[in-house]
């Protein structure tokens, strides 16, 4: 029997990719979820068997995302040629306006911590600047700023008419749950979560100590909450996302720069985790691909091929909530079902068992044939699933830098230089000559750049074996811009990664 989702009426989408991956939740998003949740469990990070129930109680911080999200005094204050005690009066005036679950004592504290008003200013500023979306309209209480240590961290929150706060599934929409759930079930979850855990929270960087001042005291949410629902034990994705994460730490990179390319290549892992998924409930077992074009001066004859491996694989995910419904006819309970003496109960058992699909507010479920019941799930599931998560692969391989539509009408798999650095930092551990390093970006993660990764395509005459070697020449001219070539000879190139010291972290 199919475990019940919390908080859904019926689920088709969980069975498939779990509850739940989110296309508003981008991968930066993401890995602050994912911190939230680890931070809650410091004394054995990524130890997550699926018999063990995990949970967390993420931090609220609402002093701090007031100070730099709610707080538009502090600049008009700051340049006024005024006497320093006047300034903190006038802004502690201002501010407190609209202030939320903000303590008088807390403006001692802020006036105690900082030698005068204008330092107070310049460290918000600071601070303003390295934030997740700093100048979107998000409200104040989705914006975030960066994850310097723990007491950066806190939830995406919504605060009610009087201003009670409770949180928001928006932007945190259980998507970094389901990371650490899939760390935890990696075979060596365990050594990422105490590299995670010296790194990140034994070693606070001085950033999170003007956090720590700005913040004062934590702020936690008031209870534990259990951790969304993750349907498979175990994947390799789920090994190559963590051995992936290992790689990127072992880089001779400060670990808070490294996360950027930590955040890249986890949107990467888990955009491939919902295309194989969706390819597993059709039951296709062919490996995901991804044409990638690299663009040059010219328009390339790989163009047109790249753009159809991205629409297949946007079809992936619908044909995949259309197939798990649809399959139901083929079992043997359905079968038993239809020629009881009660089919249209029995039928309906059988939904409600599999998908929790026993209640319909627009239609009575229990007095339908069992092809009605199949009928009306799968609508009311292609629309739930057209709203977000078949909006996941689109969004997902923009926002990783995977996809664009530059230069073209329609979207296509055209990697950015960001996505290419983050590549080479994870996969080569010192040099690797550039075949090799085709051949295993393709391994790991399915990318077809040169002509023997592409030689399914040649041989379907989708594209001739001059434009990928064409393709894979481009890739290296653009590498070498970025300094990640070098070239012995006019045959033999080697990528090279410039953070190739272990351990520098």
């Amino acid at each position: 029997m199919a475990p019940r989702i919390e908080h859904a009426s019926f689920a088709v989408d969980e069975h498939i990719w779990g509850h739940r991956l989110y296309d508003e939740q981008l991968p930066h998003l993401v890995i602050l979820e994912f911190l939230n949740v680890l931070q809650s469990n410091l004394n054995d990070p990524l130890n997550a068997p699926p018999s063990v129930k995990i949970s967390y109680q993420p931090q609220h911080q609402i002093r701090l995302r007031s100070l730099l999200f709610n707080n538009p005094y502090v600049e008009v204050v700051r340049a006024r040629k005024i006497p320093d005690d006047t300034k903190w009066d006038t802004w502690i005036e201002q501010f407190k306006r609209d202030a939320v679950e903000i303590e008088d004592m807390f403006f001692d504290h802020l006036r105690k911590s900082f030698t005068s008003f204008d330092d107070f200013a310049r460290s918000i500023e600071l601070l303003r600047s390295s934030a997740f979306e700093g100048k979107s309209n998000k409200r104040w209480s989705s914006k975030f700023v960066f994850p310097f240590g723990p007491d950066a961290l806190y939830e995406d929150l919504r605060f009610d008419a009087n201003n009670h706060a409770s949180n928001d599934r928006r932007f945190f929409a259980r998507t970094g749950e389901l990371l650490y759930l899939m760390l935890g079930r990696a075979s060596n979850g365990r050594v990422l979560g105490h590299q995670l855990v010296e790194r990140l929270f034994r070693r606070p960087s001085n950033m999170n100590q003007l956090v720590k001042v700005l913040q004062g005291s934590v702020q936690q949410a008031p209870n534990r909450r259990d951790v969304g629902y993750l349907p498979y034990a175990q994947l390799p994705r789920f090994d190559r996302l963590c051995d992936d994460w290992l790689a990127i730490l072992g880089r001779d990179i400060p670990i808070y720069d490294g996360l950027d390319h930590i955040t890249i290549i986890t949107g990467l892992n888990l955009l491939l985790y919902f295309l194989e998924s969706g390819k597993n409930s059709l039951g296709d077992v062919e490996p995901v691909e991804i044409v990638c074009e690299v663009v040059s001066s010219q328009r390339t004859k790989v163009r047109a091929l790249s753009g159809e491996s991205f629409q297949a694989n946007q079809t992936i995910s619908l044909r995949a909530v259309k197939a798990l419904v649809e399959n139901v006819r083929t079992t043997p309970e359905w079968e038993a079902a239809l020629n009881s003496e009660d089919p249209k109960g029995e039928c309906a058992h059988i939904m409600a068992e599999r998908f929790q699909y026993d209640k319909d507010d627009e239609i009575d479920i229990h007095q339908l044939s069992g092809e009605r019941l199949i009928e009306e799930l799968l609508k009311k599931a292609e629309t739930r699933h057209a709203q977000h998560v078949e909006k996941i692969h689109n969004t997902w391989s923009r926002a990783i830098g995977l996809s664009s539509r530059r230069l073209a009408r329609r979207v296509r798999y055209a990697p950015n230089d960001r996505f290419l650095k983050a590549l080479v930092v994870t996969v080569v551990d010192d040099r690797m000559e550039f075949g090799e390093f085709l051949a295993e970006i393709y391994r790991r993660y399915g990318l077809v750049i040169g002509h023997i990764e592409g030689t399914r395509h040649i041989q379907n005459n989708q594209v001739d074996q001059e434009a990928l070697m064409n393709n894979a020449e481009h890739l290296e001219t653009r590498l070498y811009g970025l300094g990640l070539v070098r070239r012995l000879s006019d045959s033999c190139a080697f990528v090279e990664n410039p953070f190739n010291r272990q351990g520098g972290m």
